[in-house]
Parts: C-alpha cells; structure tokens; sequence
C-alpha cells in the first residue's frame, strides 16, 4: 500500500528536491496555538510533519523540546487531544504527511489496539517511537505496519553495517538518520559526515534519508539537504515558539508567525538544493 509519506517522497525526488522535515509538539504551547500552527506549516513550506507526543521523560530530547513537552502536558494535552488535533488538521488538508513522533509510553498507556485504529482514523500516516527497538517490532511495529501506518526508524552514527539491516527490516516511509551523538538540539552536523553516513546507509536500502538533530537555519539546511532525501527540524523550530511566550509561558500574537518565518526560511535553505530528478 502506497502511504502519503511514500508519495510526497516521490514527488520530491521526482522533483529533485530534498523534503523539509518540520517538528512541534502536539499542545505546546497551548491547544488552539498548536493547531493553529500545525495548519499553517504547509503553507510555510513544510513537506512532512512530525509532531511530538509529549512525555513526562523524553531521554533523548534536549532541554528545547523538554521544556516543550512541559508546556503541552501543563496545558492539558493528552493523546486523545493529539489525536484529536489530527483530525481537525485533515479537515483541511488531506495530502501533508503526519508523523507521530516520541516514546512508547504514553501510546502503552493509552492501549495499542485502540492507539492504532485511532491514529488510523485520525488521518496519522507514520510513527517514530525512539525508544522501542528492531527486537520489540512484534511490540508495535508489526501491527502498526498492518494497519497501514509507515513505522519510521532512526539510525545513528554508531548504527554499524552489523545492526543495520536489522534496524531496516520492518522500517517503512523514511529512515530517519541522527546526525549527532547526543540529544536533540546540542550540537549542529557535520555536512561532510552526514554525507558518507547517508552514502552507506542508501548502499543497503531504497527507503529515502531525512537527516536531523542540530539543523537550525537554511544555510545548513541546504548543506544536508544536497546529500539528504529530507532535513528535519525540531529544537531551533520548538526555541522559535519558546522566544515568543510571555513570562507565564503563554502564547503571544507573535507565536505563529515567528514559527513561520523560520519555516519559510528553512524551505527557501531546502528548495535552492537542486538534484538530478529521480524516476517517479
């Protein structure tokens, strides 16, 4: 089955452009916020969203999407309002691919069979959970992909041409490759790096390669971009809407707009890379 993740990938390479990968988490910094700027992104550029489910523990975020993560929970956001935040996105916009990205917990918490035919209902697409490996896909993995949502993976520079293909067994839509060793937003990658990493990895998959953790601006953006089948964005995109709160953490009549220009900006970084088109 052909996913809308499978398609706007095909578009893209088609095209000959890498895709812009944007990141906010789902509630932060307040509902209506959230969703008013979940429907603005693919205006501003955005190829794929993941939004954040935001988790009381998130071990492999930095502070940035940490304090994010606080914000939604203290506000109120649960899976059913993510969800629910989906739902209300599709209303309007049927063709951008939803990824749903964090940790196992909330999603066990909330039940597996009912998260996926929920997700399924929603109109979600893919899902990133950072904290379930290749060994537990019968966990979740298994199912999700049988019930038509692309299961996206990461892989790491320690990810070794030993633990690859295992990592790649049940991976569908995008292979998601971490830049940095560390969390989210400490450090910014290496172009250079990241293009031998992304050599190797598409040598054993024909699964495209969105590269993130550290991208904050255009400039790099079209650096990883030039190697990258996406580039993703989280941290400098969850910082933009922390900069604009006020001093009780609530949003400000610039919030959506600021995350907007920074999107506008990245994709002008990701439309500039020009690639020989792939066959569609």
């Amino acid at each position: 089955m052909t996913t809308r993740i499978d398609r706007r990938f095909a578009e893209l390479a088609a095209a000959g452009r890498p895709a812009l990968v944007t990141f906010t988490t789902a509630g932060d910094p307040d509902p209506d916020t959230s969703l008013a700027l979940l429907r603005a992104l693919p205006g501003a550029g955005a190829d794929v969203i993941e939004l954040g489910m935001p988790f009381s523990d998130p071990m492999a975020d930095g502070p940035a999407i940490q304090r994010a993560g606080r914000r939604a929970l203290s506000a109120g956001q649960t899976m059913a309002r993510t969800l629910a935040m989906v739902r209300a996105f599709r209303e309007s916009d049927a063709d951008t691919p939803i990824v749903l990205m964090g940790y196992y917990n909330p999603i066990y918490s909330y039940g597996n069979e009912r998260f996926l035919a929920d997700a399924v209902a929603a109109g979600v697409d893919g899902l990133i959970v950072v904290d379930l490996p290749a060994e537990a896909d019968d966990e979740l993995c298994v199912p999700a992909l049988a019930a038509g949502l692309n299961f996206v993976r990461l892989a790491t520079p320690t990810t070794d041409d030993r633990r690859l293909p295992r990592l790649l067994q049940n991976t569908s839509g995008f292979l998601y490759y971490v830049s940095i060793t560390g969390i989210t937003g400490a450090a910014s990658p290496d172009p250079t790096s990241v293009a031998a990493a992304v050599a190797r990895i598409k040598a054993k998959t024909r699964l495209p390669v969105a590269v993130g953790f550290g991208v904050k601006n255009a400039a790099q953006a079209r650096l990883i971009g030039a190697a990258a089948d996406g580039v993703v964005v989280g941290s400098a995109l969850v910082q933009a809407i922390a900069d604009t709160l006020d001093a009780d953490g609530r949003a400000s009549g610039h919030t959506v707009e600021a995350a907007v220009g920074l999107v506008r900006e990245l994709a002008e970084g990701v439309r500039s890379v020009k690639k020989s088109p792939a066959a569609a």
